[in-house]
């Protein structure tokens, strides 16, 4: 992954021009607004880079945002009801104890998805019996948890092989108002993989971007002890303040902007919230990122409040 000069100069705080922002769209967006989002994104080359109107076919989706049924390189079976929208593992491979002592990882290369190791954990005992595995800490836990890591530890290296500049990681480690185990038995279990993986990127020399979803406070510190260069984390559920307490000056932040509003609030709504973000977490010497993800619920004006708020308030502490 390469990194875009006010980007890492944000992260290094190294006073960068603008803030770096962005914003994406589900496939399900694409398939829904067609030519209207098409000639919307080409208003804002700042954002979505310089577009070519007519040139993308609205309807191709591959992968798991296809309806259906998908079995990963794991054996978790994925489920979605709807093309254009992501699927959720439903087949979970691994349902009892004694299946994790014959569990056997993807050949190498499959790569690292998003949810490669908490998530995996859940996808493939199911989150009801993984709970119950973390309640009671029997030895196939740390036997699971440790299959997982040494695939993941494998693909790391692998990927480091090819000198990127950053690399960057995706697991969803919170819930809405809290993480699913707590604080303590995360940093029992899951703060030593997360250390180990990272810490790979950054003996190489290579920078480390992880996304996660969900409410993370309780660890943001142990997230950056394990070596985390820029955190991707979600303003719903942790609180713009509780992220300004947790990360303001320690950590670059690449704000998710809260999704969870973009259906029903108004232009004017959108346009206080990035202001918001950017009084509280930005700061001249840099430390921010922004980005915007909307799915088809998304009003198309809504989508363009985003946009115009982006552009606007990206140069406020140049």
């Amino acid at each position: 992954m390469a990194i875009h000069d006010d980007r890492m100069k944000a992260m290094l705080y190294e006073r960068p021009e603008f803030i770096p922002v962005a914003v994406g769209f589900l496939p399900a967006t694409w398939m829904k607004y067609r030519e209207a989002l098409d000639d919307l994104v080409t208003r804002y080359p700042i954002i979505f880079g310089k577009q070519r109107a007519g040139a993308r076919d609205f309807d191709a989706v591959g992968g798991t945002y296809v309806a259906g049924e998908h079995v990963d390189a794991w054996g978790c079976v994925w489920s979605n009801v709807l093309t254009g929208a992501e699927a959720i593992v439903t087949g979970h491979p691994v349902p009892t104890r004694e299946a994790v002592r014959t569990l056997k990882p993807p050949d190498p290369g499959s790569g690292l998805p998003h949810g490669f190791m908490w998530l995996r954990l859940s996808d493939l005992r199911g989150f009801e019996e993984l709970m119950v595995d973390f309640a009671e800490e029997p030895p196939e836990l740390q036997t699971l948890i440790d299959t997982v890591l040494e695939y993941n530890l494998g693909e790391t290296k692998r990927l480091l092989e090819g000198r990127p500049e950053m690399m960057g990681f995706g697991d969803d480690l919170g819930m809405q108002r809290s993480l699913a185990i707590s604080p303590a038995v995360w940093r029992k279990y899951l703060k030593p993989c997360y250390a180990a993986i990272y810490g790979l990127c950054r003996r190489a020399g290579v920078w480390v971007y992880m996304h996660t979803d969900g409410h993370i406070l309780p660890i943001i510190p142990d997230l950056i002890d394990c070596g985390v260069n820029v955190l991707n984390p979600q303003i719903r559920a942790n609180g713009l303040q509780g992220l300004v307490k947790a990360c303001k000056g320690r950590v670059c932040v690449n704000l998710d902007l809260d999704r969870q509003m973009f259906p029903f609030c108004t232009p004017q709504q959108i346009d206080a919230h990035i202001r918001e973000a950017v009084k509280s977490l930005g700061s001249p010497e840099g430390g921010l990122w922004l980005t915007a993800e909307c799915g088809p619920d998304v009003p198309l004006e809504n989508i363009e409040a985003i946009c115009q708020g982006l552009e606007k308030y990206r140069a406020c502490y140049s």
